[in-house]
Formats: C-alpha cells, sequence, structure tokens
C-alpha cells in the first residue's frame, strides 16, 4: 500500500531486455542500506519489487524486473536511460496517511492533451482511456504516475488537475511534455463503488 506522496525522484540507470522481462536500475536517494531485497516501491506509479540494490561510486541504486503484464498496461515500456521516475516506499504501520489509499496497480495509460502554465504552477487536461473515465470525479482523487492528485474539472473522459510550486519541485512532473503518457491508477473507493451498484439485486 502507498499514498502516492512521491519521496525520492529516482533516475533510470540501465534498462536491460531479457525476453519478456526488463531488468531496470534506478538510482535514488534511498539509502542501499536501508532497502531489503523483496521490498514493494512504487516506481511512476507501478508497485514493483526490489531484486538487487548497492552503492556505485556516491550513487545508490536498486533494480527491479518490470513483467510482460506490467509492460502491457504502463508506460514502463517506454523508460530508457535518463528517465525521471516519482519513488514512493510501501507504508508501514503508523505511517501518515497524507495522499490517498494507492495500491501501486495500474488501470491504464493516460495522455497529457494540454499545459497551462501560471504562477509557479501547472494545469495539466489529462484524457483517460474511456472505460476509466466513470471512475474520475470533480474534486475526487486520482494517482497519475504515482502522484496523489485532486481533480478539479472533469468533461466526457477529460479531466483536469492542478500542480503547486512544491510538487512541481519535489515530483518529475515539471518535465512532463504535452503527448506524454501517464500511468492512471484510479481512487480504490470508486471502484469498489462501481462494482456495487453493478452487483446490486
Amino acid at each position: 500500500m502507498f499514498t502516492g506522496l512521491v519521496s525520492d525522484v529516482g533516475e533510470v540507470l540501465s534498462a536491460d531486455v531479457r525476453g519478456d522481462l526488463r531488468r531496470i536500475r534506478i538510482r535514488s536517494n534511498y539509502p542501499a542500506a536501508t532497502l531489503l531485497e523483496g521490498a514493494s516501491i512504487a516506481c511512476d506509479g507501478p508497485c514493483l519489487t526490489v531484486v538487487a540494490k548497492g552503492i556505485e561510486g556516491d550513487r545508490n541504486w536498486f533494480e527491479v524486473d518490470v513483467g510482460a503484464e506490467t509492460l502491457a498496461r504502463t508506460n514502463a515500456q517506454s523508460w530508457q536511460i535518463g528517465t525521471k521516475l516519482n519513488l514512493e516506499r510501501s507504508l508501514k504501520l503508523g505511517d501518515e496517511l497524507g495522499g490517498h489509499i494507492v495500491t501501486g496497480h495500474i488501470d491504464g495509460v493516460a495522455k497529457i492533451v494540454a499545459i497551462e502554465a501560471f504562477d509557479g504552477m501547472k494545469r495539466y487536461l489529462i484524457e483517460a482511456p474511456m472505460p476509466l473515465a466513470r471512475f474520475i470525479a470533480e474534486k475526487g482523487s486520482v494517482a497519475l504516475d504515482g502522484t496523489s492528485l485532486t481533480v478539479n474539472e472533469v468533461k466526457d473522459n477529460r479531466f483536469s488537475i492542478l500542480l503547486i510550486p512544491h510538487t512541481l519541485k519535489v515530483t518529475s512532473w515539471d518535465v512532463r511534455q504535452v503527448g506524454d503518457t501517464l500511468n492512471l491508477e484510479v481512487d480504490l473507493m470508486a471502484r469498489y463503488a462501481a462494482r456495487l451498484i453493478e452487483t446490486k439485486p
């Protein structure tokens, strides 16, 4: 489980293809000694498992394996050397839940269709896959590239979000451009509410 509050911005150091699998090495500020092999880290949204870790010079790094299913359902297939990734370590009992409950299970890939910058902030217009649009509500929560965000406005399958200067500074959002794809996880409560309605006798 995660909260969508990004705690580090990592950088892809290598992306090795191994059949249907990709081994990704990510530089981070997480001390290697504090990472356990088998631990879960949200990397731009998807929950991935640490399979190796180490230090190279003054750089801490960890490796994750990205399987075929994740590659097919997320934007991970576009990760390459230099790609910036929003990172979050999994919740511990007693941690503050400052964002919203995020599972790290991506529902689909959204796309940035417009960006408006003003007063140090940025407003993004996002296009979601049509089947997921019904889960996105004005003033509701959504996770995009592992970031917990509040939906401002919704029209059909497009919605807008506003990022304040602090969020732009501590995430990878400031380098996002029109046309970029985003890992989308809809709000867990919205998904279950919709399922209850569907199965109501």
